[in-house]
């Protein structure tokens, strides 16, 4: 398959995806970038839940970033808590509301029926070669990955419940392993 017709599949999946999401939004009162600095805290661990990280992640700027966490705060969706280190670092965070709104918003019905319509096709979807497809792009980019937490090469495992960011030293949870980092780094010899 050749790059135009690649990049004609993945941006006609998206659109199809950002389609949903907007019809979605717009019944329960948001805007897309609403939606997605929602989806967004759900999924990231703690060294990315500023509104830096958050910026850079979805490619808008800090204005942008600003203004709307301001209304997702009004709306009781999301709060920010100063960072016990430093104080000048906010540190943003899903209330029950913004995750009930991520939930209800997330086109996740759309993708079940394209699944079952591959499924009577004896078709699948394969979650790897979208991954790799993923990390060939992240490569090629040459930037941040905002990859999950434990496939970083900073990830490191003292036992088997116990892990580590090599990066900071500090610990890491069970759960932030399982997010998204904006400190994440690709695995130099990781194959594609």
């Amino acid at each position: 398959m050749n790059n135009v017709a690649l990049y004609d599949l993945i941006e006609s999946m998206s659109a199809l995806i950002r389609s949903e999401e907007r019809r979605r939004c717009s019944a329960v009162g948001l805007q897309l970038v609403h939606l997605q600095v929602l989806h967004y805290l759900s999924r990231c661990n703690r060294y990315s839940d500023v509104p830096a990280a958050l910026s850079l992640y979805l490619g808008v700027t800090r204005g942008t970033i600003s203004q709307t966490l301001l209304l997702l705060e009004k709306k009781g969706f999301i709060a920010k808590t100063a960072d016990k280190k430093d104080g000048r670092v906010v540190h943003l965070h899903l209330l029950p509301a913004g995750k009930a709104i991520v939930e209800q918003a997330r086109p996740t019905d759309l993708l079940d029926r394209a699944e079952r319509i591959l499924q009577q096709s004896d078709l699948t979807l394969d979650s790897q070669a979208f991954s790799q497809a993923l990390m060939a792009l992240q490569k090629a980019n040459h930037g941040q990955s905002f990859g999950l937490c434990r496939t970083c090469k900073h990830f490191t495992r003292i036992k088997p419940d116990q892990f580590q960011c090599g990066l900071t030293l500090e610990a890491l949870s069970t759960e932030d392993s399982q997010k998204i980092c904006q400190e994440h780094s690709l695995v130099a010899d990781d194959p594609i």
